[in-house]
């Protein structure tokens, strides 16, 4: 009796990992995606015709670059070397980013657009932070937990930012824009 294949007809037995493997994916999973962020912010900043979104934007962008630091001293942390694995999630992500802008013309709509597209950013990072966090919680790794924490806690506030800025300004004007011909 052989051991059991799943549906593609790999082997199941040699996926199994432990705990400290699926952490490291996890991790591995979000220093590419902050990597892909890195590069993708300059370019929603630039497309952005709101000064405040231009400004929050870039500003993400500075603390993205200390989470991508924070993000090493992680890995020195776990013993593992800092490296990134596709996320397919980002990655969709930022390539729907990219068609809004190619789509719509530079102003309120678009705006609103890049904010959208922006928040869906900070959520997936939210969402992998916190199960990182309580992963580590887990594992008693008290210092992964604090590196993790700060980063997470300005996830938060970019993501509050740009609600604000939706909400105060940028989706009046856009839902106000006539709509072309």
């Amino acid at each position: 009796m052989g051991s059991p294949r799943d549906t593609k007809g790999n082997d199941t037995m040699a996926a199994q990992k432990g705990f400290s493997e699926l952490c490291l994916s996890f991790l591995r999973d979000i220093y590419y995606a902050e990597r892909q962020i890195l590069k993708a912010l300059p370019k929603m900043a630039k497309a952005a015709e709101s000064e405040q979104l231009k400004q929050a934007l870039m500003q993400h962008r500075e603390e993205t670059e200390h989470q991508v630091e924070r993000l090493q001293q992680v890995f020195e942390k776990l013993g593992a070397r800092a490296r990134g694995q596709t996320c397919e999630a980002i990655n969709g992500i930022i390539e729907e980013g990219e068609e809004i802008i190619g789509e719509f013309e530079r102003g309120p709509v678009l705006d609103a657009g890049i904010v959208a597209n922006a928040q869906a950013v900070e959520h997936y990072e939210m969402a992998r932070y916190g199960t990182m966090i309580a992963w580590a919680k887990a594992a008693g790794q008290k210092d992964v937990v604090k590196l993790l924490e700060e980063t997470l806690e300005e996830e938060k506030k970019a993501d509050t930012l740009l609600n604000q800025l939706a909400n105060k300004d940028i989706n009046e004007k856009a839902s106000s824009q006539k709509q072309a011909a």
